[in-house]
């Protein structure tokens, strides 16, 4: 199933997409689609409902696109995990996980803008697999453990301010990636039984019509479910949270592209999870 959210920030509602391009109203089901109806075998009913002919259409023409998901209660990150990104970083893939966490109030919607900070010279897309946990996970006993606790799959673009992570950051990245509308996601969260196998995705991304990424999951360094395990270790994850996994090559800091600035549009693409597009603007006061 194809989950999502419409309407204004702060007034999202719950929909269903499907298969024959419908949109069904979830109002009906829950208030919306958040961690509180994953944990509460959200998924399940909302699939029941479809099936009984039971969710009424909705006429969403015009209407915002909001974050498949509401309110994650983290979004935890993982760097350097594509091979050829980190060779074109310049550096080894990692022994283990590179692991950050981003502010969860950078979460925007698939087609919202993306506010670029004062100050910014070096701000880099990086489109994303990111996983959305539906249960609670933590010390899972190994990777294979993994799957039962994601609910799905959607597009992430983990943005970056290049100098705040870099330069300014005091030995950290949270000032890079935590920035005002840095993570779109959508436009749909796509049931984990609807993806056969999260390393076999193709993934891209352009800037103003222009490829900029163009790979395989398959080139992940540690894949979806290690990751899921080896964050359950460290980490109390819930349903809700969301785990980016890592970008791969093609971004502006390997020197072969410009940084964005005001007015470039950029869209960042998963197989089977949908296409998202965002266009870039000045901070205002």
């Amino acid at each position: 199933m194809r989950l999502m959210r419409v309407g204004p920030r702060g007034g999202e509602r719950p929909v269903l997409l499907a298969e024959d391009g419908r949109h069904l109203d979830l109002a009906g089901l829950t208030g919306d689609i958040d961690g509180a109806f994953l944990a509460g075998d959200g998924i399940q009913r909302a699939r029941a409902a479809l099936d009984a002919g039971g969710l009424p259409e909705i006429d969403v023409s015009g209407m915002r696109v909001g974050a498949p998901i509401a309110r994650p209660g983290t979004v935890a990150c993982i760097g350097l995990n594509y091979a050829r990104h980190a060779a074109e970083s310049g550096v080894e893939p990692p022994a283990e996980p590179v692991v950050f966490l981003k502010a969860t109030n950078t979460v925007v919607g698939p087609y919202d803008d993306i506010v670029l900070p004062r100050r910014a010279t070096r701000t880099d897309w990086e489109v994303e697999l990111a996983v959305v946990i539906g249960r609670s996970a933590h010390y899972l006993d190994s990777p294979a453990d993994a799957a039962d606790v994601i609910a799905g799959y959607t597009v992430s673009n983990d943005l970056s301010e290049r100098e705040f992570q870099m330069s300014d950051s005091g030995g950290q990245w949270a000032k890079g990636k935590s920035c005002e509308s840095f993570n779109p996601l959508g436009p749909w969260l796509v049931t984990a039984d609807e993806v056969d196998d999260p390393q076999n995705l193709a993934l891209s991304s352009r800037v103003n019509g222009e490829q900029r990424q163009a790979s395989s999951t398959s080139d992940m360094v540690f894949d979806v479910y290690y990751l899921v395990w080896y964050l359950s270790q460290y980490l109390a994850l819930e349903p809700g949270d969301v785990v980016n996994t890592g970008t791969p090559e093609g971004v502006a800091m390997s020197g072969r592209f410009p940084y964005l600035t005001e007015g470039d549009v950029m869209s960042a693409r998963i197989e089977g999870l949908g296409e998202q597009r965002q266009t870039c603007r000045a901070a205002r006061p």
